[in-house]
């Protein structure tokens, strides 16, 4: 069995190889197929069985063990994340290693196959820095995303002069903007 770094560092290799062997359909299919519907199976049965508190548990067990710096916060009809230091991100860089130009990308490949199942969409923003923002919301509501600080108060990143707005990739409602 491999550790956490080795699966971090093959995950990016894995996306690497399949982009440029098969292209980009191929690292998506992946995400899909073998993330989302397949190695994330108990993420998916509690976030599709137990909507909100499936996703606090999910993410609230599995950030504290990855040792995210990460706040999360559940408000009416939204599940935010604010993450501080991707623990994934951080070790490719620390390690110089970044085969795949936008490991970040993986996070919504397969949480957004699986939020559509659930009937969520998200808002969504990474910097390529190790921070990024999630607000999940349910799909027949679909409100836009809150303005800085409005839900997370001083813990939402967007606040914070680390957050590196000039490289950012953006979401709303789970398409990319």
């Amino acid at each position: 069995m491999i550790g956490c770094a080795e699966f971090i560092l093959a995950y990016d290799w894995t996306f690497a190889y399949l982009l440029r062997e098969y292209g980009p359909e191929a690292v998506e299919r992946y995400w899909t197929e073998c993330i989302s519907r397949d190695s994330q199976l108990h993420a998916r049965e509690l976030i599709i069985g137990k909507g909100f508190e499936g996703m606090e548990e999910y993410w609230g067990h599995t950030l504290a063990e990855e040792e995210a710096g990460y706040t999360s916060v559940r408000a009416g009809n939204v599940f935010r994340i604010d993450m501080y230091a991707c623990p994934s991100q951080g070790l490719l860089k620390q390690r110089g290693q970044q085969d795949y130009a936008d490991y970040c990308e993986h996070c919504m490949g397969w949480i957004k196959p699986l939020m559509d199942d659930a009937g969520f969409v998200i808002h969504h923003e990474h910097d390529h820095d190790c921070k990024c923002w999630w607000e999940i919301v349910p799909a027949e509501a679909s409100p836009p995303p809150s303005e800085p600080g409005e839900l997370a108060g001083t813990d939402d990143i967007r606040k914070h002069p680390c957050w590196r707005r000039e490289c950012v990739h953006r979401y709303v409602g789970s398409r990319r903007c």
